[in-house]
């Protein structure tokens, strides 16, 4: 260092000029460099709420469906559940004045009129008049791991290892539910590939209502798409006319509470949860259907579950915990932060900060 760079303070201990230091000349060496902890994002708890509305309401309506599928057809039976379901949106709509979906949402709206609320539900309802309930839950859960990789291939939403092994225990979880509620050992081919349908009808709803829920609200998805659904199920109105007319007055509150709660609120709840989150994860969050559709059949219907179906519930419930954890945070950044942070093992200068004849700098940059 150079005389002019030093200079005596009153004290008479020798300081640095500012360009070099600005701290007291009795001061030891700077400490550790420690990165800024980051505060773990909330989680918003809006969408937690929606997400918890959407799966109890959605595994009541396997309840309510047992209850009203003997005395309604297949096509009945979603009609009879639609027309409810779009009376109450239409109102909700009206008093809070929402109009209709920009252009851009309508693809993803219509996709989700004709093939959630349409080919999804009369399918459903008519593949389990040919399987047993357990077959058909195996196989329409088939959809979120559907979901999981259509998502990845069309919106780029990737294959984080979490998701993936979630959603793995979770389907052995639904494997154990069908295989504990499984009466036939042949089901019906025409009843699996009407369940199989049910699943690919629905897993493609949801990958085409993700986009659309970034140019239109949740209520306009559910309303218009619920609009959609009814109109291409008009062709069933005349046996839901005949049917009304001899079915008994529970299986009729069973359809009337059916559009009214697992359709019109549950698929509202569902697309505004949706629009926080991936649709993988959404994707991965039904596998808890199956649980509480066991334990509500056990509550409500007196059916007592075999401890096969409750271990699979179990599972269910793992898988979705596993599918919702976070990825770990990538290595490079934490080491490079923990080598900092331990003295003698700092990185080395960048020899594009070091200038050249300025020796009191690279012995400061040294330093």
């Amino acid at each position: 260092m150079r005389a002019s760079d030093t200079r005596t303070s009153h004290s008479g201990c020798p300081q640095r000029l500012r360009c070099v230091s600005d701290r007291p000349c009795d001061q030891t060496a700077p400490g550790p460099v420690r990165q800024a902890r980051q505060p773990a994002p909330r989680p918003d708890r809006g969408a937690l709420l929606a997400v918890a509305v959407t799966v109890v309401l959605w595994a009541s309506a396997f309840v309510a469906i047992r209850s009203a599928g003997q005395d309604f057809s297949p096509g009945a039976l979603a009609l009879g559940r639609l027309l409810p379901a779009t009376a109450v949106l239409a109102v909700i709509s009206l008093r809070r004045r929402v109009g209709c979906p920009p252009r851009a949402a309508w693809p993803g709206t219509a996709a989700t009129g004709l093939l959630w609320f349409g080919v999804y539900m009369v399918a459903l309802n008519w593949g389990e008049q040919h399987v047993d309930a357990g077959t058909a839950a195996m196989v329409v859960n088939v959809g979120p791991i559907l979901i999981v990789l259509l998502s990845a291939m069309l919106l780029g939403e990737g294959l984080p290892r979490p998701l993936v092994v979630g959603i793995t225990v979770s389907f052995g979880g639904v494997i154990l539910v069908g295989v504990a509620a499984s009466a036939s050992r042949h089901p019906s081919l025409a009843g699996v590939l009407l369940c199989l349908l049910a699943a690919v009808s629905y897993s493609l709803a949801v990958v085409t209502q993700k986009p659309a829920l970034r140019h239109a609200s949740a209520l306009q998805i559910t309303t218009f798409g619920c609009a959609v659904g009814t109109l291409a199920c008009l062709p069933f109105s005349g046996q839901l006319v005949s049917q009304l007319a001899s079915a008994p007055l529970t299986a009729t509150l069973s359809v009337a509470y059916l559009g009214v709660f697992p359709t019109a609120v549950a698929f509202t709840t569902w697309a505004y949860a949706l629009s926080k989150t991936s649709a993988s994860k959404m994707g991965a969050t039904t596998y808890l259907v199956p649980a509480l559709t066991v334990l509500m059949s056990w509550a409500i219907l007196g059916q007592v579950p075999a401890w096969l179906a409750l271990a699979g519930g179990m599972l269910c419930l793992v898988g979705v915990a596993l599918s919702r954890r976070r990825p770990r945070t990538p290595a490079s950044g934490l080491a490079r932060a923990s080598r900092l942070s331990v003295p003698g093992h700092e990185d080395p200068p960048d020899p594009l900060q070091i200038t050249s004849g300025h020796p009191g700098r690279q012995r400061h940059q040294a330093h």
